[in-house]
C-alpha cells in the first residue's frame, strides 16, 4: 500500500511540460497548512497547478493584516488559494498530497509556529469538494495510522495576503534575519530548515512525504 502512496505522490509532484487541453477548466482549493510561505512553495512545483496565492481566511475579521491575524485572536488561519488544471490533477489528488505535506496530528500549529492562525485545515467549497476532502482524510488516517485532527470546514472568504508575502520562497528583495540581511529565498530556506517542517514529515510520512526537502 505504501509503495502505491509514494508513486502516486512522485508523479503529482513531476513538473509536466506540455500544454494543457484547451477544454480545461481552473478550478480552486483552499487548504491551511502552517506557514503559507511554505505551502506556497510546495503546490507551486504540482503539476497542473496554474498558481498558489497566500492569504488569510477562517475568521471574522475584515481585510486582515498579516500583523493582525500573527497577533491572535481574529479566527484567521495562513492559508492558500490553488488554482489548477482540472484536466491535469484532481481535488482529491491535491488533497491527498496536502495531508502528506503537514503534521495533520498537530493541532496546536505546525512544527516550529505555533497558535491558531497556523493550524490546519481544509477549506470546502460545497458538498462536491467537502466529500473529496473527506475521502481524501479518510484515507490519509489509514495510510499514516494515527488519528488525523485537521479538520474539514465550510469555505469563506479568502483575503490574499500583503504582496511581501506571495511567492516569498524565490524573493530577491534583501530582508533583515538575525543572520544578517540575506535574500528573501536564502531567509526562506533557512526559515524552513530551522523550523523543521521537512524533517517531522519524513519522520511521519516516510516515503510518503510529499515534498520533505523543498
Amino acid at each position: 500500500m505504501r509503495w502505491l502512496v509514494t508513486a502516486l505522490v512522485s508523479t503529482l509532484i513531476a513538473m509536466q511540460s506540455t500544454a494543457p487541453a484547451a477544454h480545461a477548466e481552473t478550478r480552486e482549493i483552499i487548504v491551511a497548512g502552517g506557514c503559507f510561505w511554505c505551502v506556497e512553495a510546495d503546490f507551486e512545483k504540482v503539476r497542473g497547478v496554474r498558481e498558489v496565492i497566500s492569504g488569510y481566511t477562517g475568521g471574522t475579521l475584515q481585510a486582515p493584516t498579516y500583523k493582525q491575524v500573527s497577533r491572535g485572536g481574529t479566527g484567521h488561519y495562513e492559508a492558500v488559494r490553488i488554482l489548477y488544471d482540472d484536466s491535469r490533477i484532481t481535488a482529491e489528488e491535491l488533497y491527498a498530497l496536502f495531508f502528506r505535506s503537514i503534521d495533520p496530528t498537530d493541532a496546536g500549529g505546525q512544527f516550529c509556529d505555533r497558535g491558531d492562525s497556523y493550524r490546519t485545515a481544509i477549506f470546502a467549497n460545497g458538498p462536491v469538494q467537502k466529500r473529496a476532502a473527506e475521502a481524501a482524510k479518510a484515507q490519509a488516517q489509514v495510510a499514516l495510522g494515527q488519528k488525523i485532527v485537521t479538520p474539514v470546514l465550510q469555505a469563506g472568504r479568502f483575503w490574499p495576503a500583503e504582496s511581501y508575502h506571495q511567492d516569498y520562497y524565490k524573493g530577491s528583495n534583501l530582508v533583515l534575519t538575525r543572520f544578517g540581511p540575506l535574500r528573501q529565498s536564502t531567509a526562506y530556506k533557512r526559515y524552513r530548515e530551522a523550523c523543521g517542517r521537512d524533517t517531522r514529515v519524513r519522520a511521519l510520512w516516510g516515503s510518503a512525504a510529499a515534498f520533505a526537502g523543498g
